[in-house]
Formats: C-alpha cells, structure tokens, sequence
C-alpha cells in the first residue's frame, strides 16, 4: 500500500497534461490507447486530436469509410489497429447503440482490444478495479521488485498481473493506474532512469543490486525476415500509377506504387529482365534509380526498398487489376504505408 500511495503522490506532483486525462468518454479514452499502442505519446498527441476533431463520436467513427480511418491513421505503422478500430466501432454501433461499453468483460469482446486495453479503458472511463499491465508497468514492478522472469513469457505474465492486483487501489484504480503507468515512461524509464532521484531509492530491489539495466528480462524475438521491394514509379503527365495491396500481408488495403518482390537486392538489368516488368512495361522500357536502397523496419520483417522511376518507349502493355492511374493533386487523399508517405514527402511529387 506505501508502494502505491508514493506512486500517487508523485503523480499529482508530475502528470503529464493529455486531453484523454480530461474526460471519463469511453470512446476518447478507447481511441488514446489504441493509438499510443506502439507509438510514443508526442507522436500520438496529433493523431489524436484529429481523429477527435473529425469523429466526434464513435458513430461518426463508425459511418466512415476504412480509406479514410487509414488515411488519417497514415504514418503511425501497424495499420490493423486502424482496421480494427473500424470494425468495433461499427459494432459498438450496432449492438450497444453507440454507447461505448465501459465494462472490462464486454470491452474485451470488441477487435484490437486486448487486457491491457481493456483494464485502462474501464478503470479510466469506469473506475473498475482492474490493474493495467503495459511496458511501462512491468519495467517498474520488476526493478522495484527484483522479479527476473521474462515479462513475454506465460509464468511472467502470471507473476506480474498477480503483484499488479495486489498493488491497485481498489478505491482509486484510476488514479493508482495512471500513476504507475507516468512514473514508468518519464521516471523510471528504459535508459537512464532518474534513480538519483527517486523516492524508491531506498527500497528498489534493481537500485540496490545494481542490476536496473538488467531489469525487466524479455524473451527474445524470433529472428526477423528480410524482404527486397522495388518500386516502379511512372508518371503519365499529371498521373501517377498506383496499386493497391491486397490481404494476407503487411499494408493490408494501402496504396503504393506497382512492386516487384525479391528474395533479395537486385540490379538494373535483373529488373528490367523481370517477368511481371517484361508482361507490364515491356522490353524498351527503362528505368533509373529516384531513391536507392533503404531499410524500413517491421515487426519480425526488414523491408528493403528501392524506388525506379520506369520511362516507356510506348504505351503500358498491360495493367493488373489492382493497379490504377491517380492525378497527383489527388495523391494525398490516398490512404498509404509509412515507407510510401515518408517517400512522397522527401521527393519532388
């Protein structure tokens, strides 16, 4: 119980000033989780207050087009939450009346939202005792507690939501949750945490071993793959030729340029011999390099990309179905992958 009165009062001496902190809507609280999962909060914050500004209610969020929830999710990567905050907004609207549950068993129910999700949303929105368990909270429970077991493993999972439980308090969930979730990201952070300052320094098991960079233990990844894209960019005066990805893969639905997949890098003259550019662009066509080879990092993939600029000496022998001429002025209202937005943005488009 000290443990989490100290943590609740240095949060009220310390709390970072966010919108979503103002309100008890389930719906504003539901978008700033999914949102900040995976994503820092200053790159967050924007994403934020315009998805709020444009969907005012989970209905709103619900009536619009998945193009265009994507198209203001572009740049902030894992584009499924987007997907999938479509899909339980749409069933918040139909099954609960647009009323955004605030319960944690009925939250659960709803895509994208997991545990974590689930317990801050409720305890937030709802005062309902559930603790939350993210990155930041088992960083803190593990140094404090000197717990060694992998956080990612089924044992650590256990161990933690169990010492979570017995840390909450019951009467202030959300204020206990809020605490220990700020303490985590702007105190006792992953590198240079402020140890020298802190009110646990006479008490933190990582502090007084000397093992706060060993502390929490993660299992690790599996080993990522490594993918080679190139990009065939052709521009047909005011148009560009774009495709748009289909499911089963990354980017699911986004928009990018016509793309030829390799198991590896390959040059000019490999390219230019390729079936899918023979069958598309034809044997006089040529190309020259926009952008050489960059490195975009997945979850479990390396993403290899290298941009072409393709020039005909004809016209395009045959188009694929999912490939379509967009005017450039039209370019932006296009929902697309970070590494086709970053690109856009650094080239003369």
């Amino acid at each position: 119980m000290i443990f989490g009165a100290e943590l609740q009062a240095w949060y009220l001496q310390h709390k970072r000033d966010l919108p979503w902190r103002e309100t008890k809507n389930a719906y504003k609280i539901w978008l700033s989780e999914i949102i900040l999962q995976q994503t820092r909060v200053e790159q967050g914050l924007p994403y934020y207050l315009r998805f709020v500004e444009r969907f005012k209610t989970v209905v709103d969020f619900a009536n619009a087009n998945e193009d265009d929830i994507l198209h203001l999710w572009q740049g902030l990567g894992y584009y499924s939450r987007g997907r999938n905050m479509h899909k339980a907004a749409g069933i918040v609207r139909d099954q609960y009346d647009g009323v955004f549950p605030v319960d944690y068993k009925t939250l659960l129910t709803l895509p994208g939202v997991g545990e974590y999700t689930a317990a801050a949303i409720s305890s937030f929105a709802n005062n309902e005792a559930q603790a939350v368990l993210d990155g930041n909270v088992f960083r803190v429970l593990s140094r404090y507690y000197g717990i060694n077991i992998p956080i990612n493993s089924t044992e650590g999972k256990k161990v933690f939501a169990t010492i979570a439980k017995e840390n909450l308090d019951q009467q202030q969930p959300a204020l206990y949750n809020q605490a220990i979730m700020d303490f985590g990201a702007i105190h006792c952070k992953p590198k240079q945490p402020l140890c020298a300052s802190c009110m646990f320094r006479a008490s933190c098991y990582a502090l007084l071993q000397g093992e706060v960079d060993q502390l929490p233990v993660k299992l690790k990844a599996k080993a990522s793959k490594d993918r080679y894209f190139n990009y065939l960019i052709l521009k047909d005066d005011n148009r560009v030729l774009m495709s748009k990805r289909g499911g089963g893969d990354v980017w699911q639905n986004l928009y990018e340029f016509p793309l030829i997949e390799s198991d590896r890098t390959l040059s000019i003259p490999e390219i230019l011999e390729h079936e899918l550019f023979v069958q598309h662009f034809g044997h006089t066509a040529n190309i020259n390099i926009l952008q050489k080879q960059t490195k975009h990092v997945l979850s479990h993939q390396n993403i290899y990309a290298t941009f072409f600029e393709v020039r005909l000496a004809g016209s395009l022998i045959q188009k694929k179905s999912s490939w379509d001429y967009v005017f450039l002025k039209d370019l932006d209202k296009l929902a697309k992958h970070k590494l086709i937005f970053t690109f856009l943005e650094r080239s003369n488009f």
